[in-house]
């Protein structure tokens, strides 16, 4: 019994131990020697206790779908020409191409389609002539594998963005089909987090139509060219404007193929700030291509439909490596680089929910939620002792125990502290406490039964111990239902609540059965106060 006894004292102060070790960096602040061997997490806040944005995104899937039927097109109508396919006609539609050909020409589409394109369909079929019109289609299924693909491209794009931009402790999930859920504890600059996080982008390079730039003055824009507007900043006022320019609708180059983009000063840029770009292998061998058919030709590099420069090409530019400039801010060119190396966006997103708390709000709810959990401690403390006498303490010995646990544990797995939270701290304290009433009136009713205090307190422990467990298994079944549908806050307490339940089985029936029995062995007490 004394061995048995040694060691679960041994348990109990090694967790209290541990658990105090995790504490510590939340009460001061390591230095010298200490820092090397203490944890650095400390609990983190969620966005109601921190503070900062929480934003709801919906992706733009009827754009994404028009980007890759247009990307689709081309590519379809470059493969035929490429294969000698002899088309007299094509055209695209909302989820599908069609194309009038000759009857001969039949097999070599066909075989072009298995070959490049199988996730095209031939849907309808009639001849004209000597002539066969063909559409093929896009299944549902591929549809739905597209946008599904798409969010989760968007998802992982955004998560890079916001690592780069440096948040910590970011929630980046999935909500309904095409919506992404935002929330950025402790941001100090939303509305530049909120541009970072909104930019799709989506970087080109498309040749300047200089023979007929001068025909958009009379809004004349010639079949195959387009307008778009190019961006300029006046070095000495830092004004930004905007002037049209007129540009060759075929594509040179996407940014798709970027391996790196960081920023540079200085050089022939008038120790401005310039965003320099690398591209990988094959976006090398075409921009070396590009450059090398354009010589003493102005190339436009573009992103979002925004002209930032477009320079001359004096020369074949082999290597991968170009420069893009348009005044920009420190600032600008450093967010500008982040968007260009966490990739693009597959579509335009639009701000569904923007909300920003501020970390007034948060410290204030804060201080309510620890007035609350303290009042809630204090009353508890004063009843137990109250009812229950010198048993009531050590309930509240077992309590203070499971707090401490519960602190520790949250720092160790690094879970994330909300309100709701909070709220699952309270709880949890009122289960302990149920917890131990449960086991004190069966004591109470052995004593009745005029048994020793040993023996009392075994066979009281023993008959709660079932109702006990089955309470905190239903608890604990519900609290992981909550986590599995459950959203952001209710996630917050369901994690609180059920690592709660589990410390509280330990420490109300373990922790407390260890102090009963060292009473009873040290002191050996003829009635217990209870």
């Amino acid at each position: 019994m004394l061995k048995s006894l040694k060691f679960r004292a041994i348990l109990v102060l090694a967790f209290l131990l541990i658990s105090v070790i995790y504490c510590l960096p939340n009460i001061i602040e390591p230095k010298g020697t200490w820092k090397k061997y203490l944890p650095s997490d400390k609990i983190h806040l969620g966005l109601d206790l921190k503070g900062g944005m929480h934003l709801l995104l919906e992706l733009d899937t009827v754009k994404m779908m028009q980007n890759m039927v247009d990307r689709k097109f081309n590519a379809f109508k470059d493969a035929m020409i490429r294969d000698g396919v002899r088309f007299l006609g094509l055209e695209k539609k909302e989820n599908a191409l069609s194309v009038l050909i000759r009857v001969e020409q039949k097999e070599k589409l066909y075989n072009l389609i298995g070959k490049e394109f199988p996730d095209l369909k031939a849907g309808s079929t009639r001849v004209e002539g000597e002539n066969l019109y063909v559409e093929f289609l896009l299944s549902e299924r591929e549809i739905s594998n597209i946008k599904d693909n798409a969010v989760r491209q968007a998802l992982e794009t955004i998560r890079n963005r916001i690592d780069q931009f440096g948040v910590t402790e970011p929630v980046i999930v999935r909500q309904g089909e095409n919506q992404i859920l935002v929330q950025l504890p402790g941001i100090k600059d939303p509305q530049r987090a909120l541009e970072l996080i909104g930019r799709t982008a989506q970087l080109e390079f498309k040749l300047v139509d200089e023979e007929n730039i001068s025909r958009i003055a009379g809004g004349v824009v010639p079949e195959g060219d387009e307008v778009l507007t190019m961006r300029a900043r006046n070095r000495e006022t830092g004004i930004v404007t905007t002037t049209p320019i007129l540009l060759k609708k075929q594509m040179l180059l996407t940014g798709e193929l970027l391996t790196d983009a960081r920023v540079s000063i200085g050089g022939e840029f008038r120790n401005e700030p310039y965003v320099a770009i690398e591209f990988d292998s094959e976006g090398a061998r075409i921009f070396d291509k590009v450059t090398g058919e354009n010589v003493g030709k102005r190339v436009a590099i573009i992103l979002d439909n925004t002209v930032y420069s477009a320079p001359v090409v004096r020369e074949r530019i082999s290597g991968g490596k170009a420069s893009i400039t348009g005044g920009f801010t420190m600032e600008e060119a450093k967010d500008l680089a982040i968007v260009l190396r966490a990739g693009a966006l597959p579509a335009p997103v639009k701000v569904v929910q923007n909300i920003t708390i501020g970390p007034t709000l948060g410290q204030d709810s804060i201080r309510k939620g620890m007035q609350a959990a303290i009042l809630g401690a204090v009353l508890v403390i004063i009843f137990m002792v109250y009812y229950y006498r010198l048993s009531g303490v050590v309930a509240d010995i077992a309590l203070f125990l499971n707090l401490i646990y519960l602190i520790g544990a949250f720092v160790a797995l690094k879970a994330t502290m909300t309100l709701p939270g909070i709220a699952g701290i309270i709880l949890t304290m009122g289960i302990g406490v149920d917890t131990n009433v449960i086991i004190f009136e069966r004591i109470r009713e052995e004593l009745r039964l005029g048994k020793t205090v040993r023996a009392a307190i075994d066979g009281g422990y023993s008959k709660a111990w079932l109702t006990i467990f089955d309470a905190h298994i239903t608890t604990l079944i519900t609290t992981f239902i909550l986590f599995i549908f459950g959203t952001g806050p209710i996630k917050g307490f369901a994690v609180t609540l059920s690592v709660g339940i589990i410390i509280n089985l330990f420490t109300a029936v373990f922790g407390s059965k260890v102090i009963f029995d060292w009473i009873v062995t040290k002191y050996k007490p003829r009635s217990l106060s209870i």
